[in-house]
């Protein structure tokens, strides 16, 4: 089968090869999926590179989620048939024609759902669900996010705005906001401008910014542990700049603000399974309803996925980037 195959850690784009691999044979409680489209994500690319909590087995295929079509299943399944059409996420090697799932981590998706949705549909999103919920805002509170083009951040500003929860949208051009605006997020503010804090203060009209949410580092995390109020919280869950948080002591000290990390997939293993079947079912509302839309900028054939690597790296990229196989 075609498959994006590496054998050392390094720079995708150098060490990243489309071979052939075997079929692989689910096992007990597993299923064998034929990928219809696979996402493009950051940690995809941080794996490969050696970078992220994960470190596979060499040769190692490339991907995490996944929509597609069960294609037979292990011993010891149930509740799930063959020709199924499921998404799933926190799986390896999606960027092959086949992959392995366990089948209590597949999720049916319903007609109404596309797959170019399906495809993205667990991963991020889900993460932006048990974020809001990490941060503990209420209703009628205020939260800020950096990269808030993002595929996580525009979920969760989508989710917040329905739970009525206010979010500020920080990005680094003045068009972001308006593509933001375009699909329904608000309080967009471009840090390209030299006066980016005075807005922010006129959008929140003096109530309290009581977390803030950094997928950035660097210097970012100084800009917005400058902007959450006293005992509020930073949360730590990326690191687009690759550079370590600039964190100054008397931002820290006088705010007694509280720095903590948020790692979903070691949430996901660990959150009772009646957690994470709620938070799902929501989910799925929300996609359904169209609350949460879930955007794609470009679709690549998997023999093209070093041209995908390139554009999902492109300051122009609006949405997810995805694999047809």
């Amino acid at each position: 089968m075609r498959s994006a195959v590496f054998d050392s850690f390094g720079d995708p784009l150098q060490v990243l090869k489309i071979g052939s691999s075997p079929v692989p044979k689910p096992g007990l409680g597993q299923v064998r999926v034929k990928t219809i489209l696979s996402a493009v994500h950051n940690h995809d690319l941080m794996t490969i590179a050696g970078q992220y909590g994960f470190k596979p087995d060499f040769p190692a295929i490339a991907g995490s989620e996944a929509v597609g079509t069960i294609d037979a299943l292990g011993p010891g399944v149930d509740g799930l048939f063959v020709g199924q059409r499921i998404s799933v996420a926190g799986a390896h090697g999606t960027w092959a024609e086949f992959f392995i799932a366990d089948a209590h981590t597949v999720v049916p998706v319903p007609d109404k759902i596309s797959d170019e949705s399906a495809a993205q549909l667990i991963g991020m999103p889900l993460s932006a669900l048990f974020l809001l919920k990490f941060v503990e805002a209420q209703p009628a509170q205020w939260i800020v996010q950096n990269a808030a083009t993002g595929a996580v951040a525009t979920a969760l500003a989508m989710a917040a705005q329905e739970k009525g929860i206010n979010v500020i949208n920080l990005v680094r051009q003045d068009d972001a906001v308006v593509g933001l605006s375009n699909i329904g997020i608000r309080n967009g503010v471009s840090t390209a401008r030299s006066d980016w804090r005075q807005e922010v203060q006129k959008i929140v009209g003096g109530s309290p910014i009581v977390s803030a949410i950094d997928g950035v580092g660097g210097s970012a995390s100084t800009d917005l542990l400058s902007l959450i109020a006293e005992r509020g919280v930073l949360v730590s869950f990326g690191a687009m700049s690759g550079k370590p948080m600039e964190i100054p002591p008397g931002e820290l000290i006088f705010r007694q603000a509280l720095v903590k990390g948020f790692w979903f997939t070691k949430l996901f293993q660990t959150a009772p399974r009646e957690e994470i079947g709620a938070a799902i079912g929501e989910l799925l509302v929300l996609v359904a309803n169209d609350v949460i839309r879930l955007q794609v900028d470009s679709t690549f054939d998997l023999d093209d996925v070093a041209d995908a690597i390139k554009k999902n790296a492109a300051p122009s990229r609006r949405g997810k980037v995805l694999l047809r196989l």
